[in-house]
């Protein structure tokens, strides 16, 4: 673990305190005060998991899954039940390698997200680390709709030392790519990372924009590898899950990147996400600099959700 990584992995670790104190101590009663594993202790369990923001598809996938190991390993102990349920959430939650394949094509990133989820930011952070990789990134402010947006982000292009194109408000959000789509060919970028609006109260028209703008890099830039990341606030929960499911109706999602992870009891949304979407979270924000945006992994949330100091491995 490099000094950026281990940094990252302490505030999850104390990011994710809220949410340990409400799944961990939960199951770690059951696993303590159950003596047999019976549909008592199965219900028990159920309900801690749901109550923990991590949804009933999760939930009921990793109840069938506890069930089967039982029965093959020949499981009597509870307190033996706990590792195979961290497991369990482990594996739900590998995202794989291939999860990142835009980072070495030529490609066009949207960011999607409504306004306070941190989706500007997100933009911020992910150039300045596509940056740091020696990228060749162009940001596009097509997010034209929301006052200040165009300015926050140029910020942050200087900031991170990328190119801006666009930002003036009002425009049209597919001539903003259109401009963007020929610098980023004239220029041989490597990475064309979109602001998009986020306004989910009028889909129809949503949709209608990103179709249109969709249609642009269809036409003018056609080899480009597509990817399409959600920005979601984690402190909201299950609002966060309705939200991700809405935008999915309107495009087709690629990615979730799940922002403000410190400080909220409903970590666990990152378990229910891709459960019941099948869209793997790829970045988690715990903070506010640069740095504070990292590659989801699934060994290290769970190693920063479920073991206490003493057990790390």
């Amino acid at each position: 673990m490099g000094e950026e990584k281990k940094g990252f992995f302490k505030r999850l670790v104390s990011g994710l305190t809220k949410t340990r104190d409400n799944i961990v101590s939960g199951m770690d009663s059951i696993f303590h005060g159950f003596s047999k594993i019976d549909d008592d202790f199965y219900e028990e369990l159920e309900e801690t998991l749901i109550m923990g923001d991590l949804g009933v598809r999760a939930t009921m996938d990793i109840i069938e899954d506890l069930k089967v190991k039982v029965k093959e390993q020949h499981i009597k102990e509870p307190i033996e039940c706990r590792q195979l349920v961290i497991d369990s959430i482990r594996e739900q939650m590998d995202v794989g390698e291939t999860a990142y394949e835009f980072e070495n094509r030529q490609s066009v990133v949207f960011v999607i997200g409504v306004n306070g989820v941190g989706k500007t930011t997100t933009i911020g952070k992910l150039a300045g680390k596509l940056k740091a990789q020696n990228k060749k990134v162009i940001l596009a402010a097509a997010d034209t709709f929301r006052a200040a947006a165009g300015e926050q982000l140029r910020e942050w292009s200087n900031r991170a030392g990328v190119e801006m194109i666009g930002g003036q408000e009002g425009a049209d959000p597919a001539s903003v790519v259109y401009d963007a789509v020929a610098a980023a060919k004239a220029r041989r970028a490597d990475v064309l990372l979109c602001d998009t609006a986020g306004r989910l109260h009028n889909k129809k028209n949503l949709m209608e924009e990103l179709k249109k703008i969709n249609r642009v890099i269809d036409r003018e830039y056609p080899d480009a590898f597509r990817e399409t990341l959600v920005v979601l606030d984690a402190t909201t929960g299950q609002n966060a899950l309705a939200q991700a499911k809405e935008f999915n109706e309107v495009t087709d999602i690629t990615g979730i990147v799940l922002t403000k992870m410190d400080g909220t009891a409903k970590g666990g949304i990152a378990v229910a996400i891709q459960s019941e979407l099948g869209i793997p979270v790829k970045y988690i924000g715990v903070g506010e600099t640069i740095d504070d945006l990292q590659k989801f992994d699934s060994e290290e949330f769970v190693n920063a959700l479920f073991y206490r100091e003493e057990e790390r491995p």
